[in-house]
């Protein structure tokens, strides 16, 4: 088993490692051979594949937030990179990213560049991030980079909170009224049917229907649940496992003529941010464009990138005759690129543009919203109402005999 300890020096130093042993005890003795008094002695979880694991708790959008804050601040007060590291391990508490920070340190002890360790963790970390932390180090300006990471970061996290909190309300209106439907159909619809069917009397064709549906939903209505639910599974399993699967249901929801601009402008908001950073952080424009498409979660935009850079940039075109020679992007959006290539300011345009799309982005979720809410109270009201008059007609035509 792994340990990792943290003891007082005979100099009253403070002094930290990770050792291999038995147990607890073993490490104890270990330390009192070596004149090193105990603070703390935790065990680390086990290596996976020459890879320490992060745990069940994953590192999520706002741990690298704070990590990237934190480090901006420490490298901007002067705190060595190491050093800087060595406090972070004692102030995070979350068990992955200590073992992350854990995990950088060691790079650092063996020589290696200091965005390796973020490399071998690609489900984690975007290439943004990698490749920013790259040209940060490679240049010699961390704390910039780390800077305009938290920045960067920050906005993504405010825009998915922004289309969470959006969509919360539509989605409990229609889980409602789907639950509502299923009782109906499942419960209340079949019981009805049988008191018809039990008292002999003969409901208009309209009824018959509505209730054979309820008669036939009654019966077999747990295997359609059942297979409801393992097809949900399996669309889930593969989207958070099959990249190619994620890719063709994203476009085929990217397509919906609702939602379509929508998924436009954010997928041009993340394009602007990101190319900003990467800019800034002293990429080249055609490394930065590839680093870019990658990133962007918009199979039609990523095309038009890469094209950018190996058929335009590559070829002798400037960025603006480049950028509009794409149909993806907006007439606006290529001038503003063709303005700023001329004065020199591209990532600050690209700034200003990013965060002109958050705020377009803001106006369209709530005219979506705005469409949903009716559109889902009149399909359950539809709905409620077809069974009402089910329901109603037959009653009405039986109580009428008397």
């Amino acid at each position: 088993m792994k340990f990792h300890y943290i003891a007082f020096q005979a100099d009253g130093k403070i002094t930290e490692n990770d050792l291999e042993s038995k147990d607890v005890n073993q490490v104890l003795e270990y330390l009192r051979d070596h004149n090193l008094k105990p603070v703390s002695v935790k065990q680390i979880e086990k290596e996976l594949g020459g890879e320490r694991r992060f745990g069940k708790a994953r590192i999520n959008l706002t741990d690298q937030v704070f990590l990237s804050k934190y480090l901006a601040l420490m490298l901007k007060m002067g705190t060595g990179l190491f050093q800087a590291i060595n406090i972070l391990v004692e102030d995070f508490t979350k068990k992955s990213v200590r073992f992350l920070l854990l995990e950088i340190r060691a790079g650092l002890e063996k020589g290696q560049p200091f965005y390796t360790t973020f490399a071998r963790h690609p489900q984690t970390f975007s290439q943004v991030y990698i490749n920013l932390i790259k040209a940060g180090e490679t240049s010699g300006n961390l704390e910039k980079v780390f800077d305009n990471l938290s920045e960067m970061l920050t906005k993504q996290k405010e825009l998915k909170d922004q289309i969470r909190g959006a969509m919360i309300y539509p989605t409990i209106l229609l889980v409602t009224s789907i639950l509502i439907v299923i009782f109906l159909v499942s419960f209340a619809l079949p019981k009805i049917a049988n008191v018809f069917s039990e008292s002999g009397f003969q409901p208009p064709f309209f009824s018959r229907v509505v209730f054979g549906v309820g008669l036939f939903f009654g019966h077999y209505g747990i295997w359609f649940l059942l297979l409801f639910v393992l097809v949900f599974g399996v669309f889930f399993y593969l989207f958070r496992s099959s990249l190619v699967f994620k890719n063709w249901l994203m476009a085929i929801i990217a397509d919906l003529p609702v939602i379509k601009d929508l998924f436009r402008k954010i997928a041009l908001q993340r394009f602007a941010s990101i190319l900003s950073s990467l800019i800034k952080a002293g990429m080249s424009l055609t490394e930065a464009l590839e680093v870019t498409a990658s990133a962007v979660g918009n199979l039609e935009l990523q095309r038009a990138l890469v094209r950018i850079s190996r058929e335009g940039l590559s070829r002798g075109l400037t960025i603006g005759e480049a950028f509009r020679r794409e149909p993806f992007f907006p007439r606006t959006v290529a001038n503003l690129v063709t303005i700023s290539e001329k004065a020199g300011h591209l990532e600050e345009i690209l700034s200003t543009l990013a965060d002109f799309y958050t705020k377009e982005i803001d106006s369209s979720l709530k005219a979506l919203v705005a469409f949903l809410e009716p559109l889902l109270l009149l399909s359950i009201g539809f709905i409620i109402g077809l069974i009402a008059l089910a329901i109603l007609i037959p009653i009405y035509q039986l109580t009428s005999q008397f």
